[in-house]
């Protein structure tokens, strides 16, 4: 608890503008879209959770590439230095620059390059083949949708003019599409090599390339092992 002389002092007050976004007072749309707005965290929370738990190097590298695109976004809106729109009404930004839009380009990013993963990279094993194109269909649909939304809310919260998310979209989409061939031309030899490094194997970071369906062989796996220990704990019952 703060003491009576520590409320006096002139301390100048900063938000923490990650998960600052602030929208129009008593307007319903905007609030919604302000937590939209917020979508760029909970794909970096996730991936921190999926490399925690799965610590697999295609992921890991998923996440580098995102990392890259956001230095390149600076590295754009420090050189080009065009304002936010209306003079600039959010106080609490990033920047105060707004050509590309930041939550465009990182969502765009993370959009194409998972549409790019799932129809080249990813492969069913299972004759389910109806099923499988359709949750891709869906998937990548709603990964598009989201990446819309995402950009329309910086816009519709003055965040950033349609010019700022539009370049934002092209930037994330190329570097997307660069990433991807990157990884799998150059990275995706390497895998193997990285994963027999005693670091490696110490924090058990593995290497599924030449899996084609990670989820599918984990859960063929897992119930084969499953009923292997359930026959051999039936057994010892008897």
């Amino acid at each position: 608890m703060a003491a009576d002389g520590q409320c006096s002092l002139p301390a100048s007050w900063r938000p923490v503008t990650l998960t600052h976004v602030e929208y129009p007072a008593g307007d319903l749309s905007g609030h919604l879209l302000a937590y939209l707005s917020l979508g760029p965290v909970f794909v970096i929370v996730g991936f921190v959770t999926l490399i925690i738990f799965k610590r697999e190097l295609h992921t890991i590298s998923f996440l580098g590439g995102l990392g890259l695109n956001e230095g390149v976004n600076w590295l754009i809106k420090h050189v080009i230095q065009e304002p936010r729109p209306c003079g600039g009404p959010h106080a609490a930004v990033g920047t105060k620059y707004g050509m590309p839009s930041s939550h465009s380009q990182f969502m765009w990013f993370f959009s194409v390059y998972s549409f790019l993963f799932l129809y080249l990279r990813m492969h069913q094993t299972n004759n389910a083949r109806f099923l499988d194109l359709l949750w891709r269909h869906v998937l990548s649909l709603g990964l598009l949708t989201a990446a819309f939304l995402v950009s329309y809310s910086r816009v519709y919260l003055l965040y950033h003019t349609w010019s700022q998310v539009l370049y934002g979209g092209v930037a994330g989409s190329l570097m997307a599409v660069a990433w991807f061939i990157f990884t799998q031309e150059v990275l995706t030899p390497l895998f193997p090599r990285i994963a027999a490094w005693p670091i490696s194997e110490f924090l058990l970071i593995r290497d599924t390339s030449l899996i084609p369906n990670v989820l599918w062989f984990e859960y063929t796996v897992t119930r084969a092992e499953a009923r292997n220990r359930q026959r051999k704990l039936g057994t010892k019952l008897q």
